[in-house]
This record gives C-alpha cells, sequence and structure tokens, in this order.
C-alpha cells in the first residue's frame, strides 16, 4: 500500500515530472510588452488554464492515481473538491481504468459539474454549508473499499503540482533570465508548496508568496503566525476553487519553511485581474486562478524593476460570470 502521508521533497517533484512526460502539458509561460511597460518591471503569467481539465489538478492527480496498486485500481478511487480536483481526478482515472466517485458542492460551477460527469466519474453532491466532505467521503471510502485521493494533503498530489514550479525555472532559464518573485493561488496549499520545493532548488534568490481571497487568507495569517489558523465562518468569496476553511497539514509544514509570506486580494482585484488577463495575454482565468495576478497587478508586491511570475492556476469559471466580469469597468 503507497503511502500518501509523507513529506514531498524536491526529488519527490523530479520524481513527479518524469512520471507525468508526454502526459501533462508543459503550458506556456506568457509575457506582454504592453502590461510590463505599465508595470515597470517583467511580468510573466504561467498559463495552467490550458492544461488537460483547465486546472494544474491534472498534475497531482495523475501521478497519484498511476501509482495505485492493481487492488485499487480495481477498487476504484473516491475524491472530494469544489471542481478542479474533481475533474483531474476524474480525467485521470479515466485515462488509467479505474472507477471514481466524486464528491462536489451542490453550488459548484455547473461547468465543473458537467466536465466531472463528461470525464465518465460519479457525481455525489453536498451541502458545503451544513456538511462536512471530509466525513462523507470518508464514509464513503470505507463503505465501499475506494481509496480516497484528498486534494491537496497527499504526497503524491503535492509532488505533482509542484511539477509547475520546475516548468518556470526552465522556461525562465531559457529565456535567460531568473524571478525574482513568484506568486500562486493556495486554497489547500498543495500547489505553492511543490511549487516552492522546485523553485527553492532550482531558483534559490526567487521569493515565493501564497495568494488568497479576502476572509479566507488562512495561510497568509498561518505564516504570519506561525501555527496554523482557520477562517471565520459567514463569508463568501468568488474564487470559489480556493476557499478551503485551514491550510493543510503536510502543506503548511513545507510553505511555512519555503514560503516568504502571503498576500490576500479582494473579490474586485480578482475580477480586475481577470480583464487584464484577458486584455494582455487572451488568457481566460476563473477566479480562484486569477488572485496571483491580483496580488502583483493590485500593487501587493514592488514588481518595479523585477521579474515576477504569476501562476494562472485555472481557467474552469462559467460563461455567464465571466462574461459579466468582462463587461465591468475597472474604474
Amino acid at each position: 500500500m503507497i503511502e500518501f502521508d509523507k513529506t514531498p521533497s524536491y526529488q519527490s517533484v523530479r520524481d513527479a515530472a518524469t512520471r507525468l512526460r508526454g502526459i501533462a502539458l508543459r503550458t506556456p509561460l506568457l509575457e506582454s510588452r504592453a502590461l510590463n511597460e505599465k508595470m515597470g518591471g517583467r511580468l510573466f503569467l504561467k498559463c495552467e488554464t490550458l492544461q488537460h481539465t483547465g486546472s494544474f489538478k491534472f498534475r497531482g492527480a495523475y501521478n497519484t492515481l498511476s501509482r495505485l496498486n492493481a487492488a485499487q485500481k480495481a477498487a476504484g478511487v473516491i475524491a472530494y473538491s469544489s471542481g478542479n480536483h474533481a475533474q483531474g481526478v476524474a480525467l485521470s482515472a479515466k485515462m488509467l481504468g479505474i472507477p471514481a466517485t466524486i464528491l462536489m458542492p451542490e453550488d459548484s460551477p455547473q461547468i465543473k459539474l458537467a466536465n466531472t460527469r463528461e470525464y465518465g466519474a460519479s457525481v455525489i453532491t453536498y451541502n458545503r454549508t451544513n456538511e462536512s466532505r471530509e466525513e462523507i467521503g470518508e464514509k464513503i471510502a470505507r463503505d465501499q473499499n475506494l481509496t480516497l485521493i484528498k486534494p491537496y494533503d497527499n504526497y503524491f498530489v503535492i509532488s505533482g503540482q509542484g511539477t509547475v514550479g520546475i516548468e518556470i525555472a526552465e522556461q525562465l532559464e531559457a529565456r535567460k533570465v531568473r524571478a525574482d518573485i513568484c506568486v500562486a493561488p493556495a486554497g489547500g496549499g498543495g500547489l505553492i508548496a511543490g511549487t516552492s520545493l522546485a523553485l527553492r532548488e532550482l531558483s534559490r534568490a526567487t521569493k515565493t508568496y501564497a495568494a488568497e481571497p479576502e476572509f479566507f487568507d488562512d495561510t497568509a495569517r498561518s505564516l504570519a503566525l506561525g501555527n496554523p489558523v482557520s477562517n471565520d465562518a459567514g463569508h463568501k468569496s468568488i474564487c470559489d476553487a480556493i476557499v478551503t476553511p485551514t491550510p493543510g497539514k503536510i502543506t503548511f509544514g513545507i510553505n511555512r519553511l519555503t514560503l516568504s509570506g502571503g498576500l490576500v486580494v479582494s473579490d474586485e482585484e480578482t475580477k480586475a485581474a481577470m480583464r487584464a488577463a484577458f486584455h494582455y495575454f487572451k488568457c481566460v482565468i476563473e477566479p480562484g486562478g486569477a488572485v496571483a495576478l491580483a496580488a502583483l497587478l493590485s500593487g501587493k508586491l514592488d514588481v518595479q524593476g523585477k521579474i515576477a511570475v504569476a501562476v494562472a492556476s485555472g481557467g474552469n469559471v462559467d460563461p455567464s460570470l465571466y462574461s459579466d466580469i468582462l463587461r465591468e469597468s475597472d474604474q
């Protein structure tokens, strides 16, 4: 039986890169001259919006499912997710011939629910306001003998997500530059944990930051305090993909050692970043995937004369919401 609760390392990220070679897409790192002039530095956008399933989550999901033993594959897997991990697990399971059950909030964006079903997974919905996905998921896993694939606190998931960091370092090296700053969205912290492990090894001078929505800044506050804290109940955000209640145990153990801090953005700043991504990069980003770009565009860090990277972690936004946001003004 493989172990999911070990602490990842740069070597486990490198192993994931080998496993994913020819499977996951090497997503583009884009740059806009017009935006650079406006910012006074060089800003690169890592477009995981163009990854399989429209999100970086495919990386960790495939890396994990491909390592299950024959009995685990035959019995099937279960995952809980607001949508991007759901789709990553569903597609990976389809590619590997593994039955998949996905537990999703009933208010998940319709595009995420539809895509998960189209990949062949069985979808079960729950009410995120008064039901615990962890309790439901663990019960189903026990009752049906399924392997639970957690969305971030999983050795192979974090390692797979970290291949984003390897690609960023290699793509910048090909341009003969290195990043001063790298910012990535954080929900449970798997993407930023894996990415920071890779960058700490390959680009030691780069300062890496987590970006989060206002009222869901558990990683930022936990980093400042030195121990994990939870978000207060009763708040909402358009960033559905990253509104987790508290940092993951494994992920925070990494992030407290590798990150330079956490950045917090409002929904309005996130919307402005989505419009900027469309205007400057012709890139469609969902709200939760746009918070890193939002942090840089709104001046949470000084990028004057620096090289900065923002990870656009996902592009699975409902068309009606995206259309409404594009119509709004930044003024």
